[in-house]
């Protein structure tokens, strides 16, 4: 059997990052950087105010906090407006958070530390401030948060909502990234019905990918359903050198396995560079990684999981998800792993195998991640695993007792 740590470093060495191309910042979301993002602009690009209130002059303000001075009004500022006139002793313009300073102002009194008085007989308004404030008070300084030239983000760096956002204030309207794979997923058998017709005697219906459709999607990629292809060599031969041509990786479920019927490795082994496997991991052990060349000469990475549900979505877990996000430019490939505590016995007996059990986990008083099994674990039983957030890692042997630390890899983020 092959070492799980080999075979994962065996895939991943055959599935280097996509060259990388440059795209708008609007299709950019979830893409991985392939090159820094620096600024071109100073960001805020102008000195403006952090609160509603009045734009004052600091020395005008210096006795306010004992007792309150009445300024003259010349004005209002919104966002978005621009300053019409300077600012003089003894003056104030009411203003709105984000508008930029007029000349003269070096510091803003928030509303709430003044008093509307209203416009006397000559037409002037005032305004009674009673709070002093020094100078620079609540004023955001031109180029405080970004300069010309400030590298924002380096290589490597996936783009999040937030970062979509910095993007937009700099006015980087393209960068380079890696790009989103296009993967194709197919089931394979004779057995699989998908339209929703009764089953006849040894039929079930088709669930291995729907499943893996959606773990591709959660994983970043533009899904290819190329739906389920019976047991017929030359229509699977043509669905799988069609995906080839249009995509950039392939996911299989089904064939794989040592007592299998032999069309897909009959296909693959005629048209694929393939690799077969029995890696020793429970569930998931048999796997099948290989490549299938592009009219051009171009590989691309085919991944070949075992039937069984839960063998199928550890498998892709596993080996496909890591090797994918490697194609598209992230650094960190694996989920999530840290050490829980085990809230029930993880029994079971040495086979040379590594065994990954599903499980709930959450964090208890002590501070620390705890798990215990979702229930059944064969790996047809996908409807207990379904509700699984984690998986733990048993290592050969008799198990782990209750009380025990035992690492965990998850499946979903923490909350």
């Amino acid at each position: 059997m092959t070492p799980l740590e080999d075979a994962q470093q065996f895939v991943l060495g055959q599935c280097p990052p996509k060259p990388p191309v440059e795209v708008d910042r609007h299709a950019a979301a979830g893409l991985v950087l392939a090159a820094p993002v620096v600024s071109a602009e100073i960001v805020p690009p102008f000195d403006n105010t952090a609160v509603d209130g009045y734009a004052v002059r600091a020395e005008d303000v210096a006795t306010a906090g004992q007792t309150p001075v009445d300024l003259v009004v010349i004005g209002e500022i919104a966002a978005g407006a621009a300053p019409d006139r300077p600012l003089g002793p003894g003056e104030v313009i009411r203003i709105m958070t984000g508008a930029p300073l007029p000349d003269g102002c070096d510091a803003v009194v928030m509303v709430e530390d003044s008093e509307r008085l209203g416009t006397d007989a000559d037409g002037v308004e005032r305004v009674r401030l009673s709070s002093t404030v020094p100078v620079g008070a609540a004023v955001r300084a031109a180029g405080d948060d970004v300069q010309v030239g400030d590298e924002m983000f380096p290589a490597g760096v996936r783009i999040t909502p937030a970062i979509e956002a910095v993007l937009a204030s700099v006015n980087a309207q393209t960068v380079t990234v890696y790009p989103r794979l296009r993967v194709a997923v197919l089931s394979t058998g004779d057995e699989l019905i998908d339209d929703g017709s009764p089953l006849e005697m040894g039929q079930i219906r088709e669930s291995n990918k729907t499943m893996l459709a959606g773990m591709l999607a959660e994983a970043g990629c533009d899904v290819v359903d190329l739906g389920v292809v019976r047991d017929d060599e030359a229509e699977l031969e043509r669905v799988l050198r069609d995906a080839a041509v249009e995509c950039d990786a392939i996911v299989s479920s089904g064939g794989v396995s040592m007592g299998d019927y032999d069309v897909v490795k009959a296909v693959l082994g005629r048209i694929a560079d393939m690799t077969w496997m029995q890696m020793a991991i429970k569930p998931a052990k048999p796997f099948a990684f290989g490549t299938l060349a592009r009219p051009d000469g171009t590989p691309v990475p085919i991944f070949g999981l075992p039937g069984n549900p839960v063998s199928s979505l550890v498998s892709f877990e596993l080996m496909a998800r890591p090797a994918l996000r490697r194609m598209m430019g992230h650094a960190r490939l694996t989920r999530t792993s840290l050490v829980a505590v085990a809230d029930a016995d993880f029994r079971r007996s040495p086979d040379g195998k590594v065994h990954f059990a599903r499980v709930n986990g959450g964090f208890a008083d002590d501070g620390r991640y705890h798990v215990q099994p979702v229930g059944a674990q064969g790996s047809h039983q996908l409807s207990a695993t379904a509700s699984a957030d984690a998986m733990a890692v048993i290592p050969d042997g008799e198990g782990l007792p209750a009380g025990a630390d035992v690492a965990v890899l998850l499946l979903a983020d923490l909350t």
